[in-house]
């Protein structure tokens, strides 16, 4: 297991605008500087706009979905008549060939090409479905890599979104790289090992099914046992944990520590843990004040448990 604060460069897709290249279709961008300054020193991205790969131009005009949510055509907006979609499908394909090997993808939110959810669809009317949809790039990438992290650049201003979809890049590259690389039964079972408390903090019911499979693990062909166990982790992951969540997990982490350090050492960390699930302090404090002890007097079991710092601590995303 690597150590986490080395500087370690993770591919990851990004839509060009949000990047801050000037393909928008009124010839600016969308630079998102969360992403430029704040993830960009362990993120390396490769940026893409099928709108400019489906050769519409820059600048162009403003185009729109249309018809079903489900599967809606595309328009410009002020000639519907003129339907782009396969031009654009057909633009996406080799963009899809190329995110085969990334661990993360943001999208520009809104779009009609990159947008991931909550996209206008219009009737003929004029007016917008109730329904929103996708992107046709979006809904492409999504099929076509179900368990890659994926979020827009909208959402990652919340910063418990923000923090979720890194944790969740981070685990897609441990997996891809120390278990799909290597693949066999012990790095697997090294790998879950490792994202056993984390794996508790966001679902308990995936925490265990994802045990038991791996307790029979030796009873099932590799190849269809590593897609299953990746489909059901990355799902298991993608909800935030809760403050109670949160709590949970210390509180078991907190028994390696019942033998090792003293018991009004024990009560004042414990004093930290419902501060912060009473929303008093950010998760930083309780994780800051366990971590020092773990590190100090805990087994190298836990302090291997990548709960504890699921990606480098300078990111600052528990404050």
């Amino acid at each position: 297991m690597n150590n986490i604060n080395e500087v370690i460069e993770i591919p990851v897709g990004i839509s060009a605008c949000v990047m801050g290249e000037e393909v928008r279709f009124n010839g600016g961008h969308s630079q998102s500087r969360i992403c430029r300054n704040q993830l960009a020193s362990h993120f390396n991205y490769q940026a893409f706009c099928p709108e400019v790969a489906a050769g519409f131009g820059i600048p162009r005009p403003t185009m729109r979905l249309i018809g079903e949510p489900e599967s809606p055509t595309l328009t410009y907006t002020k000639d519907p008549e003129q339907d782009l979609t396969e031009q654009l499908k057909s633009a996406i394909q080799p963009i899809l060939k190329k995110c085969s090997g990334l661990d993360g993808f943001i999208l520009k939110k809104d779009s009609p090409s990159c947008g991931m959810e909550r996209v206008k669809v219009y009737q003929s009317s004029g007016y917008p479905h109730a329904q929103r949809g996708s992107g046709l790039f979006a809904k492409a990438l999504m099929e076509r890599y179900p368990n890659l992290p994926i979020e827009e650049d909208g959402r990652l201003n919340d910063p418990c979104l923000r923090e979720n979809f890194v944790m969740r890049v981070f685990a897609h590259h441990n997996f891809r790289t120390e278990v799909l690389e290597q693949p066999c039964l012990h790095n697997l079972i090294q790998f879950h090992s490792s994202y056993k408390y984390l794996l508790m903090a966001h679902n308990q019911t995936a925490y265990k099914t994802l045990g038991k499979m791996l307790a029979v693990a030796h009873l099932e062909p590799l190849e269809s046992l590593l897609p299953t166990y990746h489909q059901q982790f990355m799902a298991a992951i993608k909800t935030p944990a809760s403050r109670g969540s949160h709590c949970n997990v210390m509180q078991h982490i907190m028994g390696y520590l019942k033998r090792s350090v003293d018991s009004h050492v024990r009560r004042d960390i414990l004093k930290t843990f419902e501060q912060y699930r009473l929303g008093e302090v950010n998760l930083i404090a309780p994780m800051t004040l366990l971590s020092h002890y773990i590190n100090q007097k805990g087994s190298e079991y836990i302090r291997t448990q990548r709960y504890l710092e699921p990606y480098p601590s300078h990111l600052g995303l528990r404050n």
